[in-house]
């Protein structure tokens, strides 16, 4: 019985004797239940909803100056050869012109006279301050405020043919209406 005894005492011990072991491994993780489906993410708001939509007024606001001239919104008007008088087909274009003014109420415009080549410079200058003026006038009589015009005479200097025929120099022969600002 003795022996017995000691073997139960050795048995016993057995779990506190022994070497010196590392840290335990983790006990096994539980069987992992079958995972939900993954919820998608919710799709992005479509791409005019991540900023308010501006109307077309506030947009050319904060636009350029150069922009806004580049857009085309101001058509030009042409003249017969050494006049200054608005043609009756170009009294149309001049009132789109000063509806898109007064729509745009806070675009300043540049404009612009200009002549083909013949004549002396002095000439052209002083027809294209005519032509220039004449169109201002106009926008003005349609209720475009005068302080938004500004009149320049470009003379021949600045065509926009080089040929020296009747085309082109029709063509030359214009007021252009350059948006050079706005009002502040």
């Amino acid at each position: 019985m003795k022996q017995m005894l000691v073997a139960l005492v050795l048995v016993a011990a057995l779990p506190f004797a022994g070497c010196k072991r590392g840290p335990s491994a983790p006990p096994p993780l539980p069987p992992s239940l079958p995972a939900a489906p993954a919820t998608p993410p919710p799709a992005p708001p479509p791409a005019g909803e991540l900023a308010p939509q501006l109307n077309e007024y506030d947009r050319l606001k904060v636009m350029a100056s150069d922009e806004i001239d580049r857009l085309g919104l101001l058509k030009d008007v042409r003249f017969d050869y050494d006049s200054a008088d608005i043609r009756e087909a170009d009294r149309q274009v001049l009132a789109d012109n000063a509806e898109v003014l007064k729509k745009f109420d806070f675009i300043r415009v540049s404009v612009e006279g200009h002549c083909d080549e013949r004549g002396t410079v002095e000439y052209n200058l002083a027809l294209g301050e005519r032509r220039a003026r004449a169109a201002s006038d106009y926008l003005a009589s349609l209720g475009v405020a005068a302080d938004r015009l500004k009149t320049v005479s470009y003379g021949k200097e600045v065509p926009v043919c080089q040929q020296s025929n009747e085309e082109c120099w029709s063509r030359n022969r214009r007021d252009h209406f350059a948006v050079t600002g706005k009002v502040r």
